[in-house]
């Protein structure tokens, strides 16, 4: 009777844990958009300035971060995190990404959203996250400001790229940044917003 009993709470246990999701072994199967993504990041083919962690443990996939550190143009030396939550559909919808580092930069707002066609109307199943990453990398390279998130740093790009440059400075040195306008359009509004970053991103070559 104690043996039937003990089986029991096993099995009752096992049962809890697969509707919570805690299941491991043979009672977690794995869904489809998991097994697609250990496949991509198996095959991963990374630049040298980029590296993956999982701060939830390796056996959390579908939440991972990546870290950009750019080694030219005018974020070089600086450190970039982002994170990947990636739905229980991919590839069939894309990851939600997003930055961690407060960055002044066109394509990557205040909030950390990220303005990248492959996170939106370009993205397609047979696209991975090695070409997300590339993308991502490739804002840092050479930073758009034909299609803007923050449209002060890139009416500043467009217009004056050295002050650009002296902003992207200063914001990666934990300084402030004058921004002219506030939300995402300019609407006449002239009133001066002073942005505040933190040196999370490290510049280390004064040059940048």
């Amino acid at each position: 009777m104690e043996k039937m009993i003990k089986l029991f709470k096993v099995k009752e246990k096992q049962r809890e844990d697969t509707e919570n999701g805690n299941a491991r072994g043979p009672y977690n199967k794995q869904t489809a958009g998991e097994l697609r993504l250990r496949k991509d990041i198996t095959e991963l083919n990374l630049p040298r300035s980029c590296t993956i962690s999982f701060p939830d443990g390796k056996d959390k996939l579908m939440s991972f971060e990546i870290k950009i550190q750019p080694g030219g143009g005018y974020y070089a030396g600086g450190k970039f995190l982002f994170s990947f939550q990636v739905p229980s559909i991919y590839p069939h919808e894309p990851p939600k990404v997003k930055c961690k580092t407060k960055v002044y930069h066109p394509n990557i707002d205040l909030e950390g959203n990220v303005c990248l066609n492959v996170l939106r109307e370009d993205w397609k199943p047979v696209l991975n996250i090695n070409t997300i990453i590339y993308g991502l990398y490739l804002l840092f390279e050479e930073p758009n400001h034909e299609d803007p998130l923050n449209l002060e740093a890139a009416s500043v790009l467009r217009d004056n790229p050295q002050l650009f440059k002296s902003n992207v400075k200063k914001a990666m040195l934990g300084g402030t940044v004058a921004n002219k306008l506030s939300g995402r359009s300019f609407h006449g509004n002239h009133h001066i917003n002073v942005i505040n970053f933190s040196p999370q991103a490290k510049c280390e070559n004064e040059s940048c």
